[in-house]
């Protein structure tokens, strides 16, 4: 599936293909909770980094957030001009970029659940909206989001 992207303020804007396209994981973790907001969770999608194509590219900026002291090796992209989230690529799976769902302004499928993950580092005035079928989990699953589409019959050849 091709998905299109942009930031708040349109400086930057962007394609990629996306075989992990179903909005379902919701990361309760303090970075992505304070680099991306929204809801105190922040949704990352699966996509071919390879397939990344990005017009104002000089406007983006990556972070990458500590983790037990130490610099991680995940970057995370994001607008300098309005500090959008934008994705985030890790070289320890350099096939694969994750863009934050809150970017995409193509229209997503409606997941069938949700996975509420790292709940052990959600801030106390963050509410898990959980409904009947969703899992919870205080770390991360042993489901990849390439796996949960499997499962799901939502894997989509990007």
């Amino acid at each position: 599936m091709n998905l299109k992207g942009s930031c708040h303020c349109g400086a930057v804007r962007f394609e990629v293909k996306a075989s992990s396209p179903v909005p379902y994981m919701r990361c309760y973790c303090s970075i992505c909770r304070k680099t991306a907001g929204g809801g105190g969770y922040a949704i990352n999608l699966g996509a071919s980094a390879k397939s990344l194509k990005v017009r104002g590219k000089k406007f983006v900026t990556t972070f990458h957030a500590k983790i037990d002291g130490k610099k991680s090796q995940g970057e995370r992209s994001f607008c300098s001009k309005c500090g959008t989230a934008l994705w985030v690529w890790d070289p320890r799976w350099p096939e694969l970029i994750h863009p934050f769902a809150s970017a995409i302004d193509s229209k997503l499928p409606k997941a069938p659940e949700h996975v509420h993950i790292l709940l052990d580092s959600k801030a106390d005035w963050v509410p898990v909206d959980a409904g009947p079928g969703d899992q919870q989990f205080d770390e991360y699953p042993d489901l990849s989001l390439e796996d949960w589409h499997r499962a799901h019959g939502l894997l989509k050849k990007a």
